[in-house]
C-alpha cells in the first residue's frame, strides 16, 4: 500500500500526509513584508491537499536579504504572517517557514550594508565587495536565527526549516570554496562546521518542545572545489546530533552552480525581460548562458545521492528534487524517505496532491521550462501556463524551444 497519504511525524509535529511544499522563493513580499498574494498562494496549496506548506527564504536579519521582494523576520510583520498561518491551518495543512541569511549573495542597495560572508572577497553576481564576518560577530548572528524561530512561533508556524545549503551563509562557512578563514572557523571541516553548530544550538533552544526543526543541506555543492559527499555526510551526522528533527537533502550553489539546484535550462530572455536595470539586463542577455550553464533535468534527479544518505543516516530524511508524478513519489517513499517536497509541480497545479489521491497515475503538467524561476528574481514566481497577461512572442518561442528539448 502507498505510504503517501499516511501521517508522518517530525519531532512534535504530525502531518496529515507525506507531502511538503518546498521552500522555493515566491518573490511575493514587496517591501520585505507578507502580501495577500503570498497568503493566497499558500492557502491554495493547503486547500490542494498538501501536508505542510513552507514559506520561503525569510531573512533572519536585514543584512541577510538578497531580494527586495523577500521576507525579513521582524516583529512588525508577525500579524500578516499570522493571517497566512491561520489560512493554511483552516485548510487542514501545517505551516513552516524557511529561515536563512544570504551571506555574500546581496548588494548594499538591498541589504543596507556591505554584504557579509564567511570570508572577504568579491561577488561577481551582484557585483559587490564582501566583508568577512569577524569572529566576535558570529554569536550575535547565531542568536538572530534563534530570535527568528521565536518570531515564527508567534506567527503561528508549526515548523521552521533552517537553510544550510545552496551557497548561502551557513553553506558559505561549510564549503571550502567560500570559506578561506584562518581562524577556528576555517580550515578543517570540524572548524567549518562551528558556525552551523552555533546556529543550531540557538535554533533548538528557541524551538523548545513545540516546534519542529528541519534543515536543508547540500549533499554536493555541484562543482569542482566545493563540498562532496565525504564531507556532507559528516555534516548530516552533526545535524542529527544537534537534535534537528529532519534533513531536507538538496545540492548546488546559487552563485556557482544554480542549475544544479533546479536542473534544466535557464530561459535567459525570459529572465532579462523582467529586469529593470538596463546594464544588468543586457549583460545577462549576452553572457547568461555561460554564467548559468544548463544541467539536464530528469525526474527525481537527487535520488541517487539521497539514497546514499538514507543508507547511512538514521534520522528522518525529506527528499526534494524533480518530483512530478505519483509513481515516482511512491518509489521515493518506498525507498525509506519519510516525506517528499515539491515546488514547481505545485506552482503548476496547487491541487496536485488531491489529484494524486484520486489518480494512481497522476502526473502534473509542468514541462520544466523554468520560466517560473527566470521571473522570480524580479517579480512574483508564476507558471507560464496560468498567466493573466499575454507573453511576448519571443518569450513564447523560448519556452517552446526549452520544453521541446526536455
Amino acid at each position: 500500500m502507498s505510504k503517501l497519504f499516511t501521517p508522518v511525524t517530525f519531532g512534535p509535529l504530525t502531518l496529515r500526509n507525506r507531502t511538503i511544499r518546498s521552500a522555493a522563493f515566491e518573490s511575493m513580499c514587496p517591501g520585505n513584508v507578507p502580501s495577500q498574494m503570498l497568503l493566497d498562494y499558500h492557502r491554495s496549496v493547503a486547500a490542494g491537499g498538501i501536508g505542510m506548506t513552507t514559506v520561503a527564504y525569510a531573512a533572519v536579519t536585514q543584512s541577510g536579504l538578497s531580494f527586495d521582494r523577500q521576507l525579513w523576520m521582524r516583529p512588525e510583520i508577525i500579524p500578516g504572517l499570522k493571517e497566512l498561518t491561520d489560512a493554511v491551518h483552516a485548510e487542514g495543512a501545517a505551516a513552516a517557514i524557511q529561515l536563512g541569511h544570504c551571506g555574500n549573495m546581496s548588494h548594499k542597495s538591498i541589504c543596507g550594508v556591505t554584504p557579509v560572508g564567511a570570508s572577504t572577497g568579491f561577488n561577481l553576481y551582484s557585483p559587490t565587495f564582501v566583508r568577512g564576518l569577524k569572529k566576535e560577530e558570529l554569536p550575535e548572528m547565531a542568536r538572530a536565527y534563534g530570535r527568528a524561530v521565536n518570531l515564527a512561533r508567534e506567527a503561528g508556524f508549526d515548523a521552521v526549516e533552517i537553510h544550510a545549503g545552496h551557497g548561502y551563509l551557513i553553506s558559505q562557512f561549510l564549503s571550502p570554496y567560500t570559506n578561506h578563514r584562518k581562524d577556528c572557523f576555517g580550515g578543517s571541516l570540524e572548524n567549518r562546521m562551528r558556525f552551523m553548530d552555533m546556529v543550531m544550538e540557538e535554533v533548538m533552544k528557541a524551538a523548545g518542545t513545540d516546534m519542529a526543526v528541519l534543515v536543508k543541506m547540500n549533499m554536493r555543492d555541484g562543482f569542482r572545489g566545493g563540498m562532496e559527499m565525504d564531507e556532507t555526510m559528516q555534516v548530516a551526522r552533526r545535524l542529527e546530533q544537534s537534535g534537528a528533527h529532519a534533513l531536507v537533502l538538496s545540492g548546488g550553489f546559487v552563485s556557482k552552480a544554480p542549475m544544479y539546484v533546479m536542473r534544466g535550462r535557464m530561459p535567459i530572455r525570459s529572465m532579462t525581460h523582467y529586469m529593470d536595470c538596463w546594464w544588468l539586463k543586457y549583460g545577462v542577455r549576452m553572457v547568461g548562458k555561460w554564467m548559468i550553464p544548463t544541467v539536464p533535468f530528469k525526474e527525481a534527479y537527487f535520488l541517487e545521492d539521497a539514497l546514499k544518505f538514507r543508507a547511512e543516516i538514521k534520522m528522518p530524511l525529506v527528499y526534494v528534487g524533480g518530483l512530478v508524478s505519483r509513481e515516482k513519489i511512491d518509489e521515493v517513499l518506498d525507498d525509506g524517505f519519510e516525506a517528499v517536497q515539491m515546488a514547481r509541480a505545485l506552482l503548476n497545479e496547487p491541487g496536485f496532491v488531491n489529484r494524486m489521491r484520486e489518480e494512481e497515475n497522476a502526473r502534473c503538467n509542468c514541462k520544466h521550462s523554468n520560466y517560473c524561476i527566470a521571473r522570480m528574481y524580479s517579480i512574483e514566481m508564476a507558471c507560464h501556463q496560468h498567466l493573466n497577461e499575454e507573453l511576448p512572442a519571443c518569450l513564447k518561442r523560448e519556452i517552446r524551444n526549452i520544453e521541446a528539448e526536455g
